[in-house]
């Protein structure tokens, strides 16, 4: 769940210092406008969620790139200069978790416009309450070492197939919990939920 907070008090307007009441379709340009953006709320209320923003965070290097997103707008060209191929392939995860905004921008030189990225949300909110076993087992997901992640994530690509499948049919199938399967699926950068649906990426963004 995504929320547009209020702007602050400071850049709501009032009189003018001639005691005129400024409408909101004033001409007169408010000494505070360039700092009126929109402040962007990422709402955790499932617990499975936590397991991306804390995977989005679990390397030096995604510390660092998630940083230097959220100073400033980076194309890939950018990413891949100072980061390398696995900048390029954290952009990718990063952006599978909804954490990017992307814009065209004009680049000195180029005759078409790059795509560039910034981080989507300014503050993260948790509003949450599940039993402690399930918490527990969201936070080992979250922090299972890659090779037995692996393993795990390959029993459900491969239930899934190509064409996706029901996720209560995965569930069943595999024996998991929802929480247990959806926590999994949200660490991964090969699967996606999708509605009540369980598909396989393909690598490609919209």
């Amino acid at each position: 769940m995504d929320r547009t907070g209020p702007l602050p008090p400071a850049l709501a307007l009032g009189p003018d210092p001639r005691g005129r009441e400024m409408s909101p379709r004033s001409t007169v340009k408010h000494p505070y406008a360039s700092l009126c953006k929109m402040q962007r709320i990422k709402v955790i209320n499932e617990i499975s969620e936590l397991v991306p923003v804390l995977r989005a965070v679990d390397t030096p290097l995604k510390l660092e790139l998630l940083r230097k997103l959220s100073e400033g707008w980076l194309t890939e060209e950018d990413i891949e200069k100072s980061f390398g191929k696995e900048g390029l392939r954290v952009l990718a995860f990063f952006d599978k978790l909804r954490l990017v905004d992307t814009r065209w921008v004009a680049r000195e030189g180029r005759k078409q416009p790059v795509r560039s990225y910034h981080t989507y949300y300014s503050t993260i909110s948790i509003s949450t309450a599940a039993p402690l076993s399930e918490v527990s087992e969201v936070l080992a997901i979250a922090s299972m070492p890659d090779r037995d992640y692996v393993r795990q994530e390959k029993r459900i690509y491969d239930a899934i197939g190509d064409g996706g499948r029901f996720f209560s049919d995965v569930a069943e199938e595999l024996q998991m919990s929802p929480t247990r399967l959806k926590a999994l699926i949200k660490r991964s950068d090969r699967l996606e939920y999708r509605g009540h649906r369980i598909e396989r990426l393909d690598g490609t963004r919209e």
